[in-house]
């Protein structure tokens, strides 16, 4: 295939090193989401310490409250990702080895189950100190496209979650047999880089939009409203990215070829789209309600 790109040669592993015959290593999708998750704490606490940009001039939670609650998502982040990955899109490989379950280093985190586990240490979190549910959450939500974008990089690192074969001239030659197995294709498979397509949009475009919207449109204000952004414009660039975005391999069949998790006559959704529309669904009631409210308040 001509005017494809060669994978970078880009090793997962940052470092190792052995201690008592263990290999500890550093690699980039850890860093991935230690650097994501320090970023996006640092920019909420930046917007908690201009209470002007908050309902009566007064920020949903302290400085330090934040520190708390971090702890909280991280395990939520953690727990939920993982825990959502094993369900939603091997359950049977991790049946037959219960113990791979807990090698979070090796890759396999679900953004959706993750999105689930930080809601639920969220609400805990909130409903144990009693703090304002929508405002806070607004909060929370200015500080993940950081962890998305980063993540999604560390997905390329690691030549993961790649795309379908394309013929673009962008396309990526990724390693792997996995990678290399395009039945159609002669020669060197190029896929889409969809872990880019996804960094950009998840991450750069939706992280520019909630910062103006926070700090130019007084987005905060509207309790509700930041979050319902977020999810909408998570759950919309997901729904679109799908498209060219190569689905689990347990979903694939010779009468079902595109990996369709539901179909009817061959048209239908991916697991990721099927994932996606409720928060597409959320996003928009969460937008509408802060907006009627808004006009309701003048």
């Amino acid at each position: 295939m001509t005017g494809a790109l060669p994978f970078p040669d880009i090793s997962p592993e940052i470092f190792s090193i052995s201690i008592f015959g263990f290999e500890l290593a550093l690699r980039w999708y850890a860093l991935a989401y230690i650097v994501g998750i320090i970023i996006g704490w640092r920019m909420v606490v930046m917007a908690l310490k201009a209470p002007r940009l908050w309902p009566g001039n007064t920020p949903p939670l302290t400085p330090g409250q934040t520190e708390d609650m971090l702890t909280w998502i991280i395990l939520g982040v953690l727990l939920g990702g993982r825990i959502g990955y094993v369900l939603f899109y091997q359950p049977g490989a991790y049946l037959d080895d219960p113990l791979s379950i807990i090698a979070i280093w090796e890759g396999g985190m679900s953004f959706h189950g993750g999105m689930l586990g930080v809601i639920l240490a969220f609400w805990l979190y909130t409903r144990r100190h009693k703090l304002p549910l929508l405002s806070t959450a607004d909060a929370v939500a200015l500080g993940v496209p950081p962890g998305l974008l980063l993540g999604r990089f560390a997905n390329f690192i690691n030549a993961e979650l790649w795309g379908r074969p394309t013929e673009v001239p962008w396309g990526v030659v990724f390693p792997g047999q996995a990678a290399q197995f395009c039945p159609q294709v002669v020669g060197a498979c190029a896929r889409h880089p969809s872990q880019l397509y996804e960094a950009f949009l998840e991450g750069f475009v939706l992280l520019v939009v909630l910062l103006w919207l926070a700090w130019r449109r007084e987005g905060f204000k509207r309790p509700g409203f930041l979050t319902g952004v977020f999810l909408l414009g998570y759950g919309a660039s997901r729904f679109a990215v799908e498209f060219v975005r190569q689905p689990d391999a347990q979903f694939i069949s010779d009468g079902n070829p595109l990996g369709l998790a539901w179909h009817i006559g061959g048209y239908g959704l991916t697991m990721g789209q099927l994932l996606s529309l409720p928060m597409i669904l959320l996003g928009l009631w969460l937008i509408a309600r802060a907006q009627r409210r808004a006009i309701a308040a003048t």
